[in-house]
């Protein structure tokens, strides 16, 4: 096919140049045919037209069987629908010996003709939402640069409806507590609470889908809708189109926050970065309804006000039994956590909240340790084992919970002298212990003196600490009412003034010196 400019050329040679037809062919190395089709319908913009039936010799006898296909495809939620590589090899397999291509022409025409016939299908009537009325949720899978390492995370997007703003959170996995932790983090951002959600049909939100719009959803799902007062929405199935704000969304987003790769430490530090960008982005972009505002003055001036308060955040967690084994630990997501060792055989209930990991047993708190997404790993508190040391201070040695312990400075060189003394492990046991009473700070100056006075001794320290806590003070005791004075005594120093002369006097009296003289001047 030749191009536009080729068609002026040779239409020029030949009525102004006056060239003839058959110079221009061999000049140009177009066939004679083709230079007069140009010339004499004066097409400027050529075109290839193929045949409308091409021939189709070997499917011919399959086009029944690829038809069934097809129709029993469109019944089919539309990620659950064949591909034209996958129905060839369906027809592969009944026989079919002819090209893939035939099959993708005949697969897009059909599907053509059929949209031809349905045109209510293709056509998308525009949704309006009042301030405050509603957000969209939605996950995506994105790739990121995590501490050097290439790392897929997954996305939860909160978009509101009306004004647009939105806000993305990463997370390692795309589970419940996860849903619960970003719309916590989405409802700080938005300073308030939309009064519907709209989702698709999640299994962390909807567990059972039934006919229309009836769903049931989970049971933690729906009590963190009604902690926020939100009204939950689940879409139709394969029906993208009524949550099409946040599915738009997703692609934009990876194309401004994840094109190219963003590189971070931490993924606490991405999510700092994305709230930011994300308000950056909505103060920015025009609104696409009131393009002579952005969508972060729209978002101030219309839909702040018209938010519900926000609530407290909801205490969200996934919670499950466990049993803390004859090691202190217990599994979830195949890694082992610490607790106390009192619980060592017991039932307890493990609560998986999106950063942080939290065992209780009989309503009280035995275990609490950020969360690890790794694989087989143990994460230890030292602190848990303490009571078991009491009995068995040798395995403060060589025991695993105690081979890292992060002590302060004062302790762990006291734990390195009293090692190198016969029955030392006894003794820092004993220092340790001292903290559940004396608090770490008082147990660490203790320590600290120690070793000033190059003392590496349990009862130096434990000494040290009786004598840094301050003398006990004595309570006000109230006077019962028989004993209080009438009259209160004053502090009067004339009253021993005049004792003091009146016993001068007196022990001049009794001097016998003076009562001779006394005699003499009598007589």
């Amino acid at each position: 096919m030749i191009s536009v400019e080729t068609v002026g050329k040779i239409r020029r040679r030949h009525f102004v140049k006056g060239e003839s037809i058959s110079k221009i062919a061999r000049e140009t190395g177009l066939s004679r045919n083709t230079v007069k089709r140009y010339l004499r319908n004066a097409v400027l913009e050529p075109r290839y037209s193929r045949r409308l039936r091409q021939p189709q010799p070997k499917l011919g006898m399959f086009v029944s069987l690829l038809e069934e296909l097809l129709v029993a495809d469109e019944k089919r939620a539309s990620r659950e629908r064949r591909t034209a590589q996958r129905l060839f090899e369906a027809l592969r397999q009944a026989g079919y010996t002819g090209a893939y291509d035939s099959v993708r022409r005949f697969v897009k025409a059909w599907q053509r003709d059929r949209a031809r016939g349905s045109t209510s299908s293709s056509v998308f009537i525009p949704l309006y939402f009042a301030p405050g009325e509603a957000y969209q949720f939605d996950w995506s899978h994105e790739m990121v640069d995590i501490a050097g390492a290439a790392q897929a995370v997954k996305v939860a997007h909160v978009k509101l409806c009306h004004s647009r703003v939105f806000l993305a959170i990463a997370y390692p996995r795309e589970s419940q507590e996860m849903l619960f932790d970003a719309h916590a983090r989405a409802f700080r951002f938005f300073s308030g609470v939309p009064r519907r959600g709209i989702y698709d049909n999640m299994k962390t939100a909807v567990d059972l889908v039934f006919v229309g719009r009836e769903r049931r959803f989970n049971r933690r799902f729906e009590q963190m809708a009604s902690h926020y007062l939100v009204e939950p929405t689940a879409c139709t199935p394969a029906a993208g189109w009524e949550k099409g704000r946040v599915e738009n969304q997703v692609g934009n987003v990876r194309e401004w926050l994840f094109t190219p790769k963003p590189r971070f430490k931490t993924l606490a530090d991405l999510n700092a970065w994305l709230e930011r960008r994300c308000r950056e982005i909505a103060e920015q972009a025009p609104h696409p309804e009131q393009p002579e505002l952005t969508c972060w003055e729209v978002f101030e001036s219309a839909e702040r006000p018209a938010l519900m308060p926000r609530a407290a955040d909801f205490d969200g967690f996934a919670e499950r039994e466990c049993r803390v084994n004859s090691s202190g630990l217990v599994t979830f997501d195949r890694n082992r956590y610490s607790v106390e060792c009192a619980a060592a055989g017991k039932a307890v209930a493990l609560r998986a909240y999106a950063d942080r990991i939290v065992v209780v047993a009989e309503g009280r708190v035995i275990g609490e340790h950020a969360r690890e997404f790794g694989r087989d790993k143990v994460i230890y508190n030292p602190w848990h084992y303490l009571p078991a040391l009491a009995r068995k201070p040798g395995a403060l040695r060589n025991g695993a919970p105690f081979r890292q312990w992060d002590l302060p400075a004062p302790l762990a060189q006291m734990r390195q002298r009293l090692a190198r003394v016969a029955g030392g492990d006894r003794q820092f046991v004993e220092i340790l212990a001292a903290v559940a009473g004396d608090g770490m700070e008082s147990v660490t100056v203790a320590c600290e003196l120690a070793l000033e006075a190059g003392v590496a001794s349990s009862d130096f320290v434990l000494n040290t600490l009786n004598r840094l806590k301050a003398a006990p003070r004595a309570g006000e005791v109230a006077t019962p009412e028989s004993l209080k004075l009438a009259e209160e005594p004053q502090a009067n120093l004339g009253r021993y003034d005049k004792l003091l002369g009146k016993l001068v006097l007196l022990a001049a009296l009794m001097a016998p010196g003076f009562s001779a003289e006394v005699s003499r001047g009598a007589a």
